[in-house]
């Protein structure tokens, strides 16, 4: 997102949208003897999306309008006219309008979510580190005050985290509840356009589960009820089963896997540490560009240890932030891939870190270690081949 005043960006918006749309029509229209009202029209909903992304909802709807012009005069027969002569174009025109403006206004809220999520956090570290401050400086009664501010705002957050998914599930069921409504004013959504709303609904409740699954984790981590199953297990069984389940989250990642020769079972919950590396890799997909190398390694170390390591090509952790990486509700947010904040809580690292403790290990970050790498972040832990 631009870093300019909210006038000015917005001006920039109009700008970006009259230049979008323009080029897009100026580079398809020599072409649209060639080209069918589908592919003109997916051209032209890029545009909006990108500029939505960008720039907001309003920029977007003024992208959303000049396409649906430039739709109907360069694109739809009778051409250079604003009038439509065949009904089979009139149906195009309509799925092309309700499409832009539909797809634009859902890209620019989830931006809006975002920045709101992101704002929320960022109040929550201030708010930790005015809690330190208190407890050293200031007498029990303030210490007292200002703790009850910060689960105030720690609930806000939550509150947040659930509430976004609910509003994207409520927002894509009540459009399809409305479906039959729309479809007597000549406009019905399409088989693709249904799939993506039940799509979004599914990776919503995933999300939804995942956020609930991870704080009932770390509440249990921080009541020392985390209960250990040990038994003894294959290292590469560990790492094959975190591998499976991040296959989702790694396509477009270079992921190397390197174990030692003669590797010891490891009498552990492997579970719960499959868990841990999954985290990381999870975490990889959060913060590290895509298509760069990720790699997995597994060796014995002294004081007989199982060292597991991620070691990443993205921008690393600075120095100053290592320790509290592992903290709950802490994230470097300004080092996301899309520049708006990944998604999550901020607690999967915390979860990592009370699990491999509970093993008697120890977790820890540092750069990329691989020779001639001046950028990455490497995440190690170890945990005892026998913890008895």
């Amino acid at each position: 997102m631009f870093n300019l005043p909210k006038n000015s960006q917005s001006k920039l918006g109009y700008l970006f949208a009259v230049f979008g749309i323009g080029l897009t029509t100026g580079l398809l229209a020599p072409f649209q003897a060639q080209l069918n009202s589908a592919t003109v029209s997916l051209g032209l909903l890029i545009v909006v999306l990108v500029i939505a992304t960008v720039f907001g909802s309003r920029p977007a709807l003024a992208a959303s309008v000049l396409g649906v012009l430039c739709f109907n005069f360069f694109f739809l027969p009778p051409l250079y006219t604003f009038t439509i002569a065949e009904s089979q174009n009139w149906v195009a025109f309509a799925a092309f309008l309700v499409t832009a403006v539909i797809a634009g206004q859902l890209s620019s809220y989830a931006r809006r979510r975002a920045e709101e999520s992101e704002n929320r956090r960022r109040e929550i570290e201030r708010l930790f580190r005015e809690l330190q401050v208190a407890f050293e400086q200031a007498s029990q009664t303030e210490a007292l005050r200002r703790s009850e501010k910060l689960k105030s705002a720690l609930l806000d957050a939550v509150t947040h985290d659930l509430r976004s998914p609910l509003t994207s599930i409520k927002t894509s069921v009540t459009t399809l509840l409305n479906d039959d409504k729309v479809s007597e004013a000549g406009y019905q959504l399409s088989p693709e356009e249904r799939r993506d709303f039940y799509e979004i609904i599914n990776e919503e409740t995933d999300r939804l589960n995942h956020f609930i699954e991870g704080m009932v984790e770390l509440a249990r981590i921080e009541a020392g009820e985390l209960k250990l199953r040990p038994v003894w297990s294959e290292v590469s069984e560990i790492v094959q089963a975190a591998l499976m389940r991040a296959k989702p989250l790694l396509g477009n990642y270079r992921v190397n896997v390197l174990l030692e020769n003669d590797l010891p079972l490891v009498r552990a919950d492997s579970r719960l540490l499959s868990e841990v590396l999954y985290a990381l890799l999870e975490n990889v997909s959060k913060y590290v560009p895509e298509h760069t190398e990720v790699e997995i390694s597994v060796k014995r170390t002294a004081g007989e240890m199982i060292e597991f390591a991620v070691a990443d090509e993205g921008e690393g952790v600075p120095a100053h932030l290592r320790e509290r990486i592992f903290d709950k509700f802490f994230r470097v947010s300004d080092a996301t891939k899309d520049g708006f904040g990944a998604r999550g809580t901020g607690v999967g690292l915390a979860i990592a870190k009370g699990i491999v403790e509970a093993h008697q290990g120890r977790i820890h970050v540092t750069g990329n270690q691989k020779p001639g790498r001046t950028r990455g972040a490497h995440f190690v832990f170890a945990v005892p081949i026998n913890d008895e």
